[in-house]
């Protein structure tokens, strides 16, 4: 199943989401799983994001509709990333 960096900013509401009821977070990825992808690995960053999750999805077309559910909602704003395994771009060149 392809690979998929999601790069996650809280907007102004989304960080008062997130202060009171900061089981949200989780809340969210199983709203993941719902639309039928899995986030694998998840972290709260410091920086220009807020959260780094590695999702696998089955399809680019998947992915899209879950980032689309989840900016539609003005808690977040996000960045997807498809993730190659190296060895896969290697034998691509």
């Amino acid at each position: 199943m392809p690979t998929y960096i999601m790069l996650s900013t809280l907007t102004p509401e989304g960080v008062q989401t997130v202060k009171n009821n900061p089981s949200r977070i989780r809340e969210v990825n199983r709203e993941v799983q719902q639309l039928g992808a899995e986030v694998k690995a998840q972290w709260a960053t410091l920086g220009s994001f807020d959260f780094v999750n590695v999702i696998e999805a089955p399809d680019d077309t998947t992915m899209a509709r879950i980032s689309l559910e989840l900016g539609s909602r003005g808690s977040g704003r996000y960045e997807t990333l498809i993730a190659i395994p190296i060895d896969d771009f290697i034998a691509a060149l």
